[in-house]
């Protein structure tokens, strides 16, 4: 399952390069996209590890893995900025109405509203910087931001901070490791275990719990 998708996913970054990176960094300012493999893959590209593959631009291959490096950190950098203003315009015009009645499209319930929502309380303007830098959560400030009206100016500055860092750091640890990616995008296979291990225990609790609300669930007489 993880291996299918992250294995399509570095195929497309490998045929398409640059633009793969900001399609797939746009879509996951608003949906999670696996935006750590995507940057670390990116990374690799650019440095030469991943054979036949190479950095274009316009039709041009970019033969310095140095200039690589920096057009694919920006290019996710670019589209994820891209991305979360999208997000933010859904939010701004869409509403609370909006997620009211769709938010199971973006992945944003009541519960997860309630929490973004105690995150800017806590943050302020700085929860969308520190969003942009934390795993998971960084998909799921952009909707929210444009529903507490947050200025648009100052929403795209840290959104384009923090994902500056987040991308460059990502690329750089795959330029870093250079080489050895293949190593690396091995290991993936056992995120499918560890995913569905997860699944498996959920379902356990969630069965649990349903059985003890019914084992307490006062019985009711009749009174006629």
């Amino acid at each position: 399952m993880i291996a299918s998708v992250t294995g399509s996913m570095t195929s497309a970054i490998g045929d398409h390069g640059i633009y793969a990176v900001f399609l797939l960094m746009a879509v996951d300012a608003v949906f999670p996209a696996f935006s750590e493999l995507v940057m670390v893959y990116a990374g690799a590209l650019a440095s030469g590890a991943i054979e036949g593959a190479s950095v274009t631009l316009f039709g041009h291959t970019i033969s310095s893995p140095g200039w690589a490096f920096v057009a694919m950190a920006l290019s996710g950098t670019i589209g994820y900025t891209v991305g979360a203003v999208v997000g933010w315009a859904i939010g701004i015009y869409g509403g609370r109405p909006l997620l009211e009645r769709h938010g199971r499209w973006f992945h944003l319930g009541p519960e997860r509203m309630e929490r973004a929502e105690r995150w800017f309380e806590r943050w302020g303007d700085w929860a969308v910087f520190l969003g942009r830098l934390t795993p998971v959560v960084r998909s799921f400030c952009s909707i929210p931001a444009g529903v507490f009206r947050m200025p648009l100016g100052r929403y795209t500055l840290l959104t384009l901070a923090g994902s500056a860092i987040w991308c460059f750091a990502l690329a750089g640890i795959g330029y870093a490791i250079g080489s050895s990616w293949h190593n690396f995008h091995d290991g993936f296979r056992y995120v499918d275990y560890a995913i569905l291990a997860l699944v498996l225990l959920l379902a356990v609790y969630a069965l649990w719990r349903w059985w003890s609300s019914r084992s307490t669930k006062p019985a009711t007489t009749d009174l006629d």
